[in-house]
């Protein structure tokens, strides 16, 4: 079974920034990838995406905020979120794009205080 571990959240002040990391227990150079937030009371909403070849495309409330990256030697995705606003405040989780998602991982939680 596929595991996916995020990590690289916490508490930051609105204006701040942290980058995420979702290391992948298998390779993902063939998959199209995808970072995913939930809030509380709200769905799983797709914030970025990065094609295999490395092409991102980014929801409009984050556009110009966050950066979608990987490497897929180290079957790692990473999502950097700059000029965090208090509405980023979410459980923060990544999976495949495009496909079935593999098993959802525990997300790692960014809270932005005002």
């Amino acid at each position: 079974q596929v595991q996916l571990v995020e990590s690289g959240g916490g508490l930051v002040q609105a204006g701040g920034s942290l980058r995420l990391s979702c290391l992948v227990s298998r390779s993902i150079f063939r998959n199209d990838m995808g970072w995913f937030r939930q809030a509380p009371g709200k769905q799983r909403e797709l914030v970025a995406r990065i094609t295999s070849g490395g092409s991102p495309n980014y929801a409009d409330s984050v556009k110009g905020r966050f950066t979608i990256s990987r490497d897929n030697a180290k079957n790692t995705v990473y999502l950097q979120m700059n000029s965090l606003k208090p509405e980023d405040t979410a459980v923060y989780y990544c999976n495949v794009f495009g496909r079935p998602p593999f098993s959802w991982g525990q997300g790692t939680q960014v809270t932005v205080s005002s």
